[in-house]
């Protein structure tokens, strides 16, 4: 049965519906909650990429379509919703999506968010994260905040060909967590999203690292001779304009290191031990495999 044919009747479907589905947080927890027998919605908006999961029916959605996304939602109790793909116009996206939640008489949403989310956050996409936070506050759905720090599973992806992480970080910290333990406290709380209403959990990793400290844990888990130069502002802008990225995508790409810089992403906490009683991986863990 093809996912249209399978998505006749939304009224009809599963009342918990997941998003980002073919990524890999989304994913992850439709698997972890597709494991436990929980019938699942889908929302996709590329369903012949979604995962085929027992009792889970595939929808075709997308966020800034918000009649297609109410069609999709009716009948939904709680939405996990994985905030959209970095672009210029995701804070649109978001607000479209979630007045179509709105609409369509969603009662509960799960929203990965940002650590340290703030109008005036360093990162600039985490501005967008907070505006976000605030329009799901305005709708009248109950909510709980995800509040993910910097991904560990990007960390291995920072050296250049040359072994080099160059950024304008300074000795600041970041404390990152595995896309894992986001979906595992995801899944803990999509199970009994009621008991986690008005919640905003801050989710980090074990440990706060410099990224000296994570070139070191690279070098040791790689065998690679992994390096971490601290640029000048003039040196980060200048090695990332040859990839003729629009000004907002190099604004991002710099602040992430400007906010480790500043001290915004530091700050271990304990959420994913206390909602999912285990502890979050560490990055010499995560490297381990």
């Amino acid at each position: 049965m093809s996912p249209s044919d399978r998505s006749a009747s939304t009224s009809s479907l599963p009342e918990l519906a997941v998003t980002g589905v073919t990524g890999r947080v989304g994913g992850m927890v439709a698997r972890e909650l597709a494991a436990d027998g929980i019938p699942l919605r889908l929302l996709a908006r590329r369903p012949e990429a979604a995962p085929q999961l027992d009792d889970a029916t595939v929808v075709a959605a997308e966020y800034a379509d918000d009649d297609r996304a109410r069609t999709a939602l009716a009948g939904v109790r709680t939405l996990f919703l994985v905030s959209g793909a970095e672009s210029a116009d995701r804070l649109a996206q978001h607000f479209a999506v979630i007045d179509a939640a709105a609409a369509a008489g969603v009662e509960h949403v799960v929203y990965t968010s940002f650590f340290g989310a703030a109008d005036d956050a360093t990162f600039t996409l985490a501005r967008d994260h907070a505006a976000t936070e605030r329009h799901l506050q305005a709708s009248g759905m109950a909510h709980t905040f995800l509040r993910d720090d910097f991904y560990l599973d990007f960390f291995a992806h920072l050296p250049g060909d040359d072994g080099v992480i160059r950024g304008p970080a300074g000795s600041g910290r970041v404390a990152a967590v595995a896309q894992a333990d986001v979906a595992r406290t995801a899944a803990a709380i999509l199970r009994d999203p009621a008991a986690h209403a008005g919640a905003t959990y801050d989710l980090t990793g074990p440990e706060a690292l410099t990224l000296d400290e994570v070139a070191g844990i690279l070098s040791a888990s790689t065998g690679r001779a992994i390096a971490f130069h601290d640029e000048t502002l003039d040196e980060a802008y200048a090695s990332r304009a040859s990839y003729g990225a629009p000004d907002w995508q190099v604004e991002a790409w710099v602040s992430t290191y400007t906010a480790i810089a500043a001290g915004e992403l530091d700050g271990v906490t304990d959420a994913v031990e206390r909602v999912t009683g285990r502890a979050p991986l560490s990055l010499r863990e995560l490297m381990a495999g």
